[in-house]
């Protein structure tokens, strides 16, 4: 059973996420010497999709501040709750990563407090998008999602790698939007160092077109290593950094 994190002493908590903090970044560290890169390359996006925000305030004191949540209602709830506690917005402490699967009618909502959104992977999604970025200081950072499955069922997340192309073209010709890369999720049934070899591929012919696309969103707490050693930019981590997940909010 998973531990009820908001009945824990605050400092206590803090002792729990420093400690795994300390060991993710050792996992990290060793990863890069291999595959013989900087750490300082990689950006970790802690994943706290179902922990409360006060785990978030206490990632930020330990200098974690890419936060990455999976649905919408859940990340305005967080964002709401850390304005007030921060008596400033959120956004200017925290980069709000949204990485989960994306509806068009959420769009408007996501454009309000996200960075970067990871999950672009359909021409309507890139035009919801940005018809909800009306009013943005700042351009919205997006990746296109790849599904990275040898045959690729219908339903399932991420476009076709010979769909990528148009994709990112639309977003690149997007007022409001900006392409910063791609994002995948390696197939449960394949070895992820495979799997994240063919996204390397595809991000090399990105970039052809799109120098600008430098971000490469992959891996997560039990393949990051995999994925570090082809190339990821982003690693997206949670029970590697938070623990087990408690129920859901």
């Amino acid at each position: 059973m998973a531990v009820d994190v908001t009945a824990l002493d605050p400092a206590a908590r803090q002792r729990e996420l420093a400690g795994n903090l300390a060991a993710l970044r050792d996992r990290i560290a060793a990863a890069c010497d291999i595959a013989h890169r900087d750490p300082a390359e990689l950006t970790l996006v802690a994943v706290t999709k179902t922990f409360p925000s006060s785990d978030i305030e206490l990632l930020v004191e330990l200098g974690v501040t890419d936060i990455g949540e999976n649905r919408d209602q859940e990340a305005r709830e967080k964002v709401a709750e850390l304005t007030e506690a921060w008596g400033e917005p959120a956004q200017r402490r925290v980069r709000w990563h949204f990485i989960g699967g994306l509806q068009t009618n959420k769009c408007r909502s996501v454009a309000s407090y996200a960075h970067l959104v990871h999950s672009v992977d359909r021409p309507r999604l890139v035009g919801a998008l940005a018809a909800a970025t009306e009013g943005r200081a700042t351009p919205l950072q997006c990746l296109v999602q790849v599904n990275l499955d040898l045959e690729p069922e219908p339903g399932r997340s991420g476009a076709s790698v010979a769909d990528v192309p148009a994709i990112a073209g639309a977003i690149a010709a997007s007022s409001g939007l900006e392409l910063r890369g791609l994002m995948a999720v390696a197939p449960r049934d394949e070895d992820p160092w495979q799997a994240f070899k063919r996204l390397a591929e595809v991000t090399a012919i990105l970039r052809r077109d799109h120098p600008e696309a430098t971000v490469v969103s992959a891996g997560m707490s039990g393949d990051f290593e995999a994925a570090i050693a082809n190339g990821a930019t982003h690693l997206r981590v949670g029970a590697g950094l938070l623990g087990s997940r408690p129920h859901a909010r």
